[in-house]
């Protein structure tokens, strides 16, 4: 590329990232990764809380690395007249402005959306809260695993007369983030088309909900009849379709109504493909109690479960591996496609990250981007955006309005 072709497909955006720990973040983190600027607005004097998760070696977060790398940090006193005045001049000069406080936060700070549309009229806000910025408890503040309990997916998982478990995984906030993004994209190419900006409400409890593929419109159609629930390692309408024993370890096996008659030929069980009562998923799910443990018998008399993983792809029925997080991040493939990406800080070294999972032809290569230290980009910022001098920023610094660290 010549030095005129854009370095990503978002060169030239740029966002005001007041967001911290990891829904915001992730928004700012995939459009960083796009070759948008993004001024990651920190609260003095600590800045974002992911500073200061774990794992933290001599100050310094990977977890903070990993969310906020190709951002610029200004850390600033919001509660400071001067402070709020140095932001709000920075709203007019961005497309895009990201936060994820609970709801009103923002607005007692002095950048609600209709504060910050008078300033710029074309900015894209977007707000990602708990519940959303409407309704009834609009005003609850909450965690990823507190929408998830809201949206009736713990519930569903679990043992199935034993309590209800949640996954260790931000799925929700991270979910949130690409769902947030997606929305931000769109009104940005709205704003292309018309010139006008918008208001964004992302909710964690508005994307958990929407992962429910079958369980909604099974249990209101069926007027109540059938009534999902939680089913430990198996699903309880989709037989096969879970978690089994293998020789190994686990293996996960999905056979739909088209791959069943070749599961039952490579297992030796060739008339069950033929047997009515197992036509269908929800009628095999009636007989698991006698499915399950012929597929796990099958699986542990197989010489490894690499063998039996063979058998039953080369006959097109769906299985993997249920890999430990070690192990996953050391898989051929998940290698060969930066799935896990390497990185280097110039503090913590090099460390092993969650890699970038968008691609897009005209830009195969991904950016060298790197997590600013508390504070680093002040001078920059300020500078470049409004053509402040930096003994004025250092004056600032030394005032307490503008705060900077050294992790």
């Amino acid at each position: 590329m010549s030095d005129s072709s854009p370095r990503h497909v978002l060169d030239g955006y740029k966002a005001l990232d007041f967001s911290q720990l990891v829904a915001g973040p992730t928004v700012t983190r995939l459009m960083a990764e796009m070759g948008a600027e993004i001024i990651k607005v920190e609260l003095a004097p600590s800045g974002d809380h992911s500073r200061h998760l774990p794992f933290v070696r001599d100050g310094r977060s990977a977890y903070f690395v990993q969310q906020n790398r190709g951002k610029k940090s200004l850390c600033v006193d919001l509660k400071n007249p001067e402070g709020r005045q140095l932001v709000r001049e920075l709203v007019a000069k961005v497309d895009v402005v990201v936060e994820n406080f609970a709801p009103g936060a923002i607005k007692r700070l002095g950048f609600d959306y209709e504060t910050v549309r008078q300033i710029n009229p074309r900015v894209v806000m977007c707000s990602i809260s708990l519940l959303g910025q409407t309704g009834p408890m609009a005003h609850k503040p909450g965690y990823d695993h507190i929408a998830a309990a809201y949206a009736g997916v713990i519930d569903l998982t679990g043992e199935r007369d034993g309590s209800p478990v949640f996954t260790t995984m931000a799925m929700g906030d991270v979910s949130t983030g690409v769902h947030a993004l997606s929305a931000v994209l769109a009104a940005l190419l709205y704003r292309e088309r018309t010139g006008k900006g918008q208001y964004l409400d992302s909710a964690l409890v508005d994307t958990y909900f929407h992962y429910h593929d079958l369980s909604v419109q099974l249990l209101s159609a069926s007027g109540g009849a059938i009534k999902p629930r939680r089913n430990g390692p198996h699903h309880y309408l989709i037989c096969p379709g879970g978690v089994f024993k293998s020789r190994d370890g686990h293996v996960f096996i999905v056979a739909l109504d088209q791959q069943w008659a070749r599961l039952c030929r490579v297992i030796g069980r060739p008339e069950w493909a033929e047997e009515p009562t197992m036509k269908t998923g929800a009628l095999r799910a009636q007989r698991s109690g006698e499915i399950i443990p012929t597929i796990e018998a099958w699986l542990q008399a197989q010489p490894s479960d690499e063998a039996a993983m063979a058998a039953l792809e080369e006959a097109r029925v769906p299985i993997g591996p249920v890999l430990s997080v070690e192990r996953a991040m050391n898989h051929p493939q998940l290698r060969a496609r930066r799935t896990v990406r390497r990185v280097s800080d110039r503090l913590l070294g090099e460390f092993d990250i969650p890699g970038f999972p968008l691609r897009f032809s005209e830009f195969p290569q991904e950016l060298a981007l790197e997590a600013p230290l508390l504070g680093e980009h002040n001078a920059e910022v300020l500078r470049d955006y409004l053509g402040m001098p930096e003994d004025r920023v250092r004056a600032l610094e030394s005032a307490g309005v503008l705060h900077r660290g050294d992790r």
